[in-house]
């Protein structure tokens, strides 16, 4: 995950409170401002005398930045860095950062050679732009292909352990978690945004199902529904596949009636395990939620489909088959 810094020299109280407000992971401040920082808010500092600054004129300094990173040091390339000088450091060595001043600088940053520089500095001539840079590059996990499965089987199931996941965010339609019984086939399960006659929407939470189902999480890695918890961040995904992370406030697992529904995308079948009520939907190929109750044999709805094979919810090469 990209890290976004604030450089708060000279320093801005405005700034610094914005910035803070925005969720960056730390301010860069001169020394005799790091206890004001922390007045206003639990934040991360760095002075610059802890960053090894190399400004790129010539070939030696891509070597030195090499160098710096290699030896630990919090390497950041000053503005005026070029794409190519950048490649040629990242092909060698990780950690690196850059100065950038505006959202399209730090677009470009983060997409250098697919992976882009591991943090960003933004510059005081940057805070407008501040909260967007932050949501696309420390929020954004990119894109995951969806694709349209076809609906084979819904059968009650009598009563399991089911696990609602309340985030402290507010999710909107077309968003939700990718569930699944198995790693290579997990099912687009859609937030509670809808309201009806009988409950009220509740926009932060995915009633994503059974305790021992797989949920991606950010990170190309997988995890337990029964081992979410409070704090943890997970990976909220839209129907038209693009991702991003939202904290999880609490999570809530009670007994509740539940369904099995299995779905194909050509011989490739998956199921998942989903409770039971109208308030609990998946994302038809249209983007649109469906209650799965009326949700019928032959409907289509977004899935993930993915090679088999993890461990700790680490991806792994190996022969496995789950069901």
């Amino acid at each position: 995950m990209k890290e976004v810094w604030f450089k708060a020299i000279p320093f801005d109280k405005t700034l610094v409170t914005l910035a803070l407000e925005s969720g960056v992971d730390g301010l860069v401040v001169e020394e005799q401002d790091v206890d004001t920082v922390k007045s206003l808010g639990r934040a991360n500092t760095l002075t610059p005398q802890e960053l090894s600054l190399v400004c790129l004129e010539d070939k030696s300094d891509e070597e030195r930045a090499v160098t710096c990173l290699r030896m630990g040091e919090k390497t950041l390339l000053g503005d005026g860095w070029e794409i190519i000088p950048v490649e040629n450091i990242l092909a060698q060595t990780t950690g690196l950062g850059v100065e950038v001043k505006d959202l399209a600088q730090a677009r470009l940053a983060a997409g250098i050679l697919e992976r882009g520089v591991d943090w960003l500095l933004v510059l005081p001539e940057g805070a407008t732009d501040l909260k967007r840079i932050v949501a696309e590059v420390k929020l954004s996990m990119g894109k995951i292909e969806l694709t349209p499965a076809t609906v084979t089987e819904i059968t009650t199931v009598g009563l399991g352990h089911r696990v609602c996941v309340d985030t402290m965010s507010l999710l909107k339609k077309g968003q939700g978690m990718l569930i699944g019984n198995s790693s290579a086939f997990s099912f687009l399960v859609h937030a509670e945004t809808e309201s009806n006659p009988y409950v009220a929407a509740r926009p932060f939470r995915i009633n994503a199902g059974a305790v021992h189902a797989y949920a991606t999480m950010p990170g190309d890695k997988t995890t337990y529904l029964e081992e979410v918890g409070s704090g943890d961040e997970v990976l909220i995904v839209s129907a038209n596949g693009d991702t991003t992370l939202a904290t999880v406030g609490r999570v809530k697992v009670e007994v509740r009636p539940m369904l099995l529904i299995k779905a194909k995308v050509g011989d490739t079948e998956g199921a998942v395990f989903l409770q039971n009520a109208e308030t609990i939907r998946v994302v038809g190929k249209n983007g649109e939620p469906i209650s799965v109750v009326s949700l019928k044999e032959g409907d289509e709805i977004l899935v993930r489909t993915d090679a088999a094979g993890r461990h700790f919810g680490m991806r792994i090469e190996e022969e496995i088959k789950e069901g």
